[in-house]
């Protein structure tokens, strides 16, 4: 099973942004969005800021398939739940990334982005 390469952790966890774009029936990719992903370890976790009803995670609900851009990195991932047990660790990492008192950092730890942690497994 591929695994993502230390220098690939590197570049996406320093990485301010990652792009996302999950694979439609035909084969072809959905159209990129930019979010933020975060490294844990030796995973990256991505969550939709919008919760559930984002275009892009319901995309990735029906076909957990896709590619990600980020810090020089384009690789194609399978998206999967993450370990609910994990979401504190997760939200720390948020925080010590984009800034705990940062608005939109505050967004992405609420409940409503919890539930759409997602882990990227490097394809």
């Amino acid at each position: 099973m591929p695994i993502w390469t230390e220098q690939e952790l590197a570049k996406i966890g320093g990485a301010q942004e990652l792009e996302i774009s999950s694979h439609r029936r035909d084969g072809t990719l959905s159209p990129k969005v930019i979010i933020w992903a975060v490294r844990l370890g030796d995973e990256i976790y991505v969550r939709s800021v919008k919760g559930p009803d984002a275009t892009w995670y319901r995309n990735t609900q029906i076909r957990p398939v896709g590619r990600v851009w980020s810090g020089g990195v384009e690789r194609d991932v399978t998206f999967e739940r993450a370990d609910p047990a994990l979401d504190d660790q997760i939200d720390d990492a948020y925080r010590a990334k984009f800034g705990a008192s940062y608005a939109p950092t505050q967004h992405i730890i609420a409940p409503l982005a919890r539930q759409t942690t997602m882990r990227l497994i490097a394809a």
